[in-house]
């Protein structure tokens, strides 16, 4: 389901406006941004919790590739920053 046909969806269902409906997602995701660069985690409620999660550098290694016996060098990595989303129970009992 593509995000025009989510706010079409709501709008039709709430009786709203799909201007208002698309400030209110456009509104709700923007305040989700600062929390989680913030606190580091967004719950949005009755659907999922997003936590952001630091995943430290690795130094370059060698190792050996499975299906050639070659050896090769995996590239470093540097430290970064990903996004886990986790659902919550009422998610995984509509299920």
């Amino acid at each position: 389901m593509s995000k025009s046909e989510l706010i079409q969806k709501i709008a039709d269902e709430v009786s709203l406006s799909k201007k208002d409906v698309k400030a209110v997602m456009e509104s709700m995701a923007a305040h989700g941004y600062k929390e989680l660069k913030k606190t580091g985690e967004f719950m949005l409620p009755g659907f999922a919790k997003f936590i952001v999660v630091k995943k430290p550098a690795t130094k370059a290694r060698e190792g050996i590739n499975p299906f050639t016996k070659e050896p090769t060098t995996f590239a470093a990595k540097p430290a970064r920053k990903t996004l886990k989303a986790r659902p919550v129970k009422a998610a995984k009992d509509a299920l």
